[in-house]
């Protein structure tokens, strides 16, 4: 098992995740751009190099989630219209939908596709919105989710219409939805970083190594949005009564109350920011 040390230091080769919460809790919201240079000095303190993070603000932009601002020699970055909604998307895993479904209705969302080889690029893309959107492999070409999920919306995007086959329906005898969730998702990877999160996080002083607040609530969020990311939101009756994810939630949102209360002050000292 990772010790307290190695699992902060390993923020240091992630830090577009660290970025996405970075800007989702300072950011999202607020008519605001912020100085690189501020940036850098806040990921110093998560141990992300100053080249890490130019780079990373670089691809950023040319992706189109930011965007430069310049005031006199000082270059600061905002947010665009793409990254609002990618943020507000991560708000609403992070603080609205939940870790478990509570109000499951007893329907799948299917989507069935087959792509060639040569198509790989866009069959990973359409692989990796569906994982997000809670869809889980049930076999070869075939996706499934608990309720009703929006993958028209997912294929139009990409531009794969025309690709996706995708039916609402429910189980008949002999299948039973527990035995969904057993072929299509692997619960016990999905408990087991529940409780990874709970080993790091439920103790007396959790990332005490860590120079500050603002550090620990950068890499608690960071933490949680790559757990919700990689958690299909299953029926709450389909899953274990002990189920970590719910614990894990609870201690999650106690910790980021007690950070939202500290580590913006400590943010506030070192961000430069410029209205847009």
């Amino acid at each position: 098992m990772k010790s307290e040390d190695d699992s902060a230091l390993t923020y240091s080769a992630r830090p577009q995740s660290l970025m996405l919460s970075f800007l989702g809790i300072y950011l999202a919201g607020r008519d605001i751009a912020v100085s690189s240079g501020s940036v850098i000095e806040l990921f110093g303190r998560v141990g992300v190099t100053e080249e890490a993070v130019r780079s990373t603000l670089s691809r950023m932009v040319k992706r189109g989630m930011l965007t430069r601002h310049k005031d006199g020699r000082q270059v600061y970055l905002g947010l665009t219209p793409h990254a609002t909604e990618v943020l507000q998307d991560g708000a609403e895993r992070i603080w609205r939908t939940g870790v478990v479904n509570r109000d499951w209705d007893g329907s799948w969302t299917l989507v069935g596709f087959s792509m060639p080889d040569s198509r790989r690029n866009e069959r990973h893309d359409l692989r990796s919105r569906l994982v997000w959107a809670g869809f889980g492999l049930l076999q070869n070409g075939l996706w499934i989710a608990p309720g009703t999920r929006d993958a028209a919306t997912i294929a139009a995007e990409l531009g794969l219409t025309g690709d996706v086959t995708v039916f609402i329906a429910q189980p008949a005898k002999p299948t039973e939805s527990a035995d969904l969730v057993r072929k299509a998702f692997d619960t016990d990877a999905i408990a087991g970083r529940y409780n990874e999160f709970l080993a790091r996080w439920a103790v007396g002083s959790p990332l005490k190594e860590l120079p500050d607040d603002f550090a620990r609530q950068l890499i608690l969020h960071t933490d949680w949005l790559q757990l919700v990311r990689q958690d299909p939101h299953l029926p709450a009756s389909l899953l274990a009564g002990d189920w970590p994810a719910i614990r894990a939630e609870e201690l999650f949102r106690q910790l980021a109350a007690q950070y939202g209360r500290t580590a913006p002050k400590l943010a506030a000292q070192v961000m430069e920011e410029l209205p847009v």
